[in-house]
């Protein structure tokens, strides 16, 4: 990709930039936009945690569970793709319409979804719903960067990341409940009916804040060319995903999906993602490790305390949530004052390795269940300060007309990490036994990768 090789571009921050005063992202000209992206967002996240729930029951009633996966790999197939294109497109139009595209898509995705006789038009849907959401987050990126100040953007990610938690706690919850009163049908068709006041919202605050116009788009790849190779890109994290969970040809699929991430990768990020370059490559790159070994390591947490613990799904669940509170409480750390960013991205995946270490010796009887809590704590709190620092970096590190791209080689490279993650350790569980060494194995090796982003940290400075 032409133009990302170079020198990155990354504003001098003078003294009497850090020091002077920021308005609050609630400011009266900014709090109709702050409300209605953090709503939308909350909207997104639960949706996304209450498909998880849903699924078994829309399986059963649909008559669909030989094509239960699809589900979940056919949105995030959709999501890969449709983040290369928002980007570009909020890059060379500006973000307005590709969010309110994507927004438009994610509702009509819902609607199909809730409606779906079939379960094919039911993955339909969620395709259309996935497609739609790469769209509108990749855009909120490109929005952020052209509707506020530097120095508010990490109170702006802050809030970002601040808006999962109240899905991640009451999300599956209130989805069972909504399934079993009144179907599954309206835990897809009841959203869009939320999405109408938040984007009254949105629309309020698009329409009264200040957007710069990056009228100078830097020459790059041709969009045609990169959907292309998103799509490849899908078709190999989709393999991989497959391969994690089969049995017997599992390794054929993941040798297989491996290769076609090989070849794709390297033409959707910038040059030396892949080695962690210095610049804007090693920030893609850390995001990536941040992302794969926190959702590595709690892919099979729950099972691990319910089977080898005797804790029950409720319990097990309050881990996971307390992870997300900290996750939570570590964005709003450093949203609320500028710290050093080296320190602040070795101490996160620092923390992550040992939240993943401590997590892993619950597997022993004699160790109180209560240190897996201690564990998702820690590992959340690291994630929490290491994702919002990401997303200012990249921004920072795109020069204008660039940022819609840069973010989406950041979705795409987190998407792919995490599958990838996701795909070994659920190879290796597959192939030996839900049992506990070989949990301590999957452990371990996330750890071990969440090490190497502390040696990853310091790359972003050129």
């Amino acid at each position: 990709m032409p133009g990302v090789g170079r020198r990155p571009y990354c504003p001098i921050m003078t003294a009497t930039t850090v020091s002077a005063p920021v308005e609050g992202i609630f400011a009266q000209r900014y709090r109709a936009l702050t409300v209605g992206m953090v709503a939308l967002i909350v909207l997104v996240a639960f949706e996304a945690l209450a498909v998880a729930t849903a699924m078994p029951v829309v399986g059963r009633e649909l008559d669909g569970l030989a094509l239960y996966a699809l589900a979940f790999s056919g949105a995030l197939a959709a999501g890969m793709i449709a983040t290369v294109l928002g980007g570009r497109w909020a890059d060379l139009r500006g973000p307005v319409a590709p969010l309110w595209a994507g927004v438009g898509a994610f509702v009509a995705g819902l609607l199909i979804a809730g409606l779906a006789p079939t379960m094919d038009v039911f993955i339909l849907g969620r395709f259309v719903q996935g497609f739609g959401g790469g769209i509108f987050q990749v855009s909120l990126y490109v929005l952020v960067s052209r509707v506020y100040p530097a120095a508010m953007h990490p109170k702006v990610f802050s809030v970002f990341a601040g808006a999962w938690v109240v899905p991640s706690m009451v999300g599956p919850a209130i989805t069972g409940v909504v399934t079993e009163q009144v179907g599954w049908r309206w835990v897809f068709l009841g959203v869009p009916l939320l999405v109408a006041p938040a984007a009254l919202l949105l629309w309020r605050g698009l329409s009264s804040a200040p957007m710069d116009d990056h009228s100078e788009v830097s020459e790059r790849s041709p969009i045609l060319r990169r959907l292309g190779w998103a799509v490849l890109a899908a078709v190999g994290a989709a393999l991989m995903q497959y391969g994690g969970a089969a049995r017997g040809s599992g390794l054929v699929l993941l040798v297989a999906g491996l290769l076609v991430l090989a070849v794709t990768l390297p033409r959707l990020l910038p040059p030396g993602t892949l080695r962690a370059a210095r610049g804007l490559p090693s920030v893609i790159t850390l995001r990536g490790i941040a992302a794969g070994t926190v959702f590595g390591g709690e892919v099979f947490l729950p099972l691990m305390l319910t089977e080898e613990r005797g804790l029950s799904t409720t319990q097990a669940g309050m881990v996971l949530t307390g992870g997300a509170l900290a996750w939570s409480l570590g964005s709003w750390v450093v949203g609320r004052k500028r710290y050093d960013r080296v320190m602040v991205l070795r101490t996160g995946p620092a923390l992550i390795a040992v939240g993943l270490v401590l997590m892993a010796l619950t597997v022993f009887p004699a160790v109180p269940v209560a240190l897996a809590f201690i564990g998702e704590a820690v590992l959340g709190f690291g994630i929490g300060i290491v994702y919002p620092t990401l997303s200012v970096l990249v921004l920072e590190l795109s020069r204008p007309g660039e940022e819609g791209e840069n973010s989406a080689s950041m979705g795409i490279g987190e998407s792919v990490f995490t599958v990838v993650t996701v795909a070994v350790v659920g190879a290796i569980v597959a192939a030996f036994g839900a049992v506990g060494h070989v949990y301590l194995v999957c452990f371990a090796l996330t750890a071990l990768l969440a090490g190497t982003g502390v040696l990853v940290a310091g790359r972003f400075r050129s």
